[in-house]
């Protein structure tokens, strides 16, 4: 069965796990250092724990299964992780639902976000569920010190007014 919720504070070594997991996966082509993977490693950590409160969490069978979060509380996901052994079993899709419209309903009309530029897979998901790449950039990632080929992808929403998110039927 699937779920999707917000996240608690006594999860966060579960949720950086399924971060890190899926990192390694999307970095893979990149060739993560035993370095950079420590630093992801400690920014996974930190950001879950101090930011739960910032975390939609989609789980199957009442396990956690992965994690979007808005960092800043407007209409871009900092994080979208979904945990490589639930890869391809509709949670990303479900959950990126739930998140575009909780976007919609505090007054975006569009959602963005930015992966790096070889990790094809976020990028195909994403273009599937109707985003556009926008652009393509250097970036330096202080997290990972170094820099980073990025895209940057984004959606218009629909008017979502008439969707109730927190209500009777609603996956929250």
């Amino acid at each position: 069965m699937l779920g999707i919720r917000r996240a608690r504070d006594d999860e966060a070594s579960i949720l950086a796990d399924i971060g890190l997991s899926a990192w390694k996966r999307a970095v893979a082509g990149l060739g993560a250092s035993p370095e950079m993977e420590r630093r992801a490693t400690n920014a996974f950590t930190g950001f879950v724990r101090e930011a739960w409160r910032m975390i939609t969490v989609v789980e199957r069978n009442g396990r956690p299964a992965g994690w979007a979060a808005r960092e800043a509380a407007n209409e871009v996901i900092s994080d979208f992780w979904i945990d490589p052994a639930f890869a391809r079993q509709g949670l990303g899709a479900a959950l990126l639902t739930v998140i575009e419209k909780d976007i919609r309903r505090q007054g975006f009309d569009s959602v963005g976000l930015q992966t790096h530029a070889r990790n094809e897979p976020a990028i195909a998901f994403f273009k599937r569920n109707g985003y556009r790449v926008r652009w393509l950039s250097v970036v330096y990632a202080p997290k990972l010190d170094r820099d980073i080929e990025s895209v940057g992808l984004s959606k218009q929403l629909e008017d979502g007014r008439d969707v109730e998110l927190y209500g009777p039927g609603s996956m929250l």
